[in-house]
């Protein structure tokens, strides 16, 4: 899936990922290829970012994300 992470000072991410596990408001919770559409609202924590076999990590303090036609747009503060 495309992923795109952004903050209000700079693009943080922006590519292809094979899973992505955010920080919901009420817990963990993961997207992966071709997942349903989806907007949620994002708690604290860690954005974990699988791509190919190594994984990324981003700290973000909430936001929102988006999911559409296997793309994921995160607005993080």
């Amino acid at each position: 899936m495309n992923l795109e992470i952004l903050t209000p000072e700079k693009s943080i991410y922006k590519g292809e990922a094979s899973l992505v596990q955010l920080p919901g408001i009420d817990g963990l919770f993961e997207i992966l290829n071709n997942h349903a559409p989806l907007i949620s609202v994002l708690s604290s924590g860690k954005i974990k970012v699988k791509v190919d076999d190594d994984f990324k990590y981003f700290e973000i303090n909430g936001g929102v994300v988006e999911v559409m036609n296997n793309k994921t747009l995160v607005l993080a503060e």
